[in-house]
């Protein structure tokens, strides 16, 4: 089991940038339109900056729903492979063979 800490932080950052998410890509909009003036650019681009970084969605940590494993997690299913091992060898995940020799 991972840090509760570890785990609370990565969920303030999954709220911060859902929350933030409008003003960031309304933001990267300006600063991407060639077409606006280089101050209002660069306005923008100072105004991004002075948001918090944590806002940003690369600051998520992918990690188990069960266990709040960083590393090594499936996509699809949310969960670490030790995770995923053990639901399999109980048949509890629908679809999942699990082999033993």
């Amino acid at each position: 089991m991972a840090k509760k800490s570890s785990i609370e932080k990565n969920n303030r950052r999954k709220r911060m940038s859902k929350n933030a998410a409008p003003k960031r890509a309304k933001l990267k909009a300006i600063i991407a339109d060639k077409k606006k003036p280089m101050e209002e650019r660069f306005a923008a681009t100072l105004k991004l900056a002075e948001m918090p970084r944590n806002s940003s969605t690369t600051r998520i940590r992918n990690r188990c729903e069960m266990t709040g494993r960083p590393r090594s997690i499936y996509r699809k299913n949310k969960l670490s492979r030790i995770a995923l091992r053990e639901l399999g060898s109980k048949g509890l995940v629908p679809g999942l063979v699990k082999s033993s020799w």
